[in-house]
């Protein structure tokens, strides 16, 4: 009999049930995050969005659902989100059109400047709790290294294409490059960096509306992708004598 193919269960349409909720990780996450989002409203604004229903809190309550939940997707978070309070967020009925399309469109950097607002106080945690003894080979190394960092890198999953602001992609399209440093004695991340230009440019090519990926990047309405950066400023020259002459 022929072996069947393998199949990768990240592609699997999952039937499992969002994992039940816990009210003291519910409240930890609440208290870390709280001032982190209220620091991101002055760049939420400035991006012209507007403070509705599906703002920056309710979205990055979604979010952090969809992942520590195991919620399997949109549909199933929308049901969720009418039924139960998420995290910080009350009850809410929105159509499930609205949410998907909110996510297609909310502004990644403000998850990512979140993230990163929660990153100095997450060391502090780490420092004031009890710590478990380091390996051998991370205390010898720290006797010859002031700080040890680790980096991993992965292209990411091909588009599914099950949307249909998706679907006139093409099969295998993939979804970008990803690369993470973490400290290793405290298992915090120090950087995460996702590649996304060349993957924007490449759907531009295929649709026919850019050839030269220099001029591609390099025009204004391309510039968030962070290829091109604007030049910085020439640092002037300090005079140090003690008596600087006059310019």
């Amino acid at each position: 009999m022929p072996k069947a193919a393998k199949r990768n269960s990240d592609h699997a349409q999952r039937h499992n049930t969002p994992t039940i909720d816990n009210k003291a990780i519910a409240s930890h996450l609440e208290a870390l995050l709280t001032p982190a989002i209220f620091a991101q409203q002055k760049y939420y604004k400035q991006l012209g969005l507007r403070d509705r229903i599906l703002n920056l809190s309710l979205m990055v309550a979604a979010v952090l659902t969809l992942l520590w939940r195991q919620v399997p997707g949109v549909q199933e978070l929308n049901r969720l989100l009418a039924r139960e309070d998420l995290l910080w967020c009350r009850i809410t009925k929105v159509a499930q059109q609205s949410l998907s399309e909110r996510f297609l469109v909310f502004p990644a950097e403000l998850f990512e400047n979140v993230f990163k607002d929660l990153l100095p106080q997450l060391q502090i945690n780490w420092q004031q709790r009890v710590k478990r003894p380091l390996p051998d080979s991370v205390k010898f190394t720290l006797h010859n290294f002031e700080r040890i960092w680790i980096a991993d890198g992965s292209t990411l999953e091909a588009l599914f294409r099950k949307l249909k602001s998706l679907e006139d992609l093409k099969t295998g399209q993939l979804a970008g490059k990803i690369c993470t440093v973490i400290d290793l004695v405290n298992r915090l991340p120090i950087e995460v960096m996702i590649f996304r230009g060349l993957y924007h440019f490449s759907v531009a090519y295929d649709k026919g509306k850019a050839d030269d990926p220099i001029k591609y990047f390099a025009v204004k309405e391309n510039q968030d992708l962070g290829v091109v950066k604007a030049l910085r400023k020439p640092v002037s020259k300090l005079d140090l004598s003690p008596f600087p002459a006059p310019s």
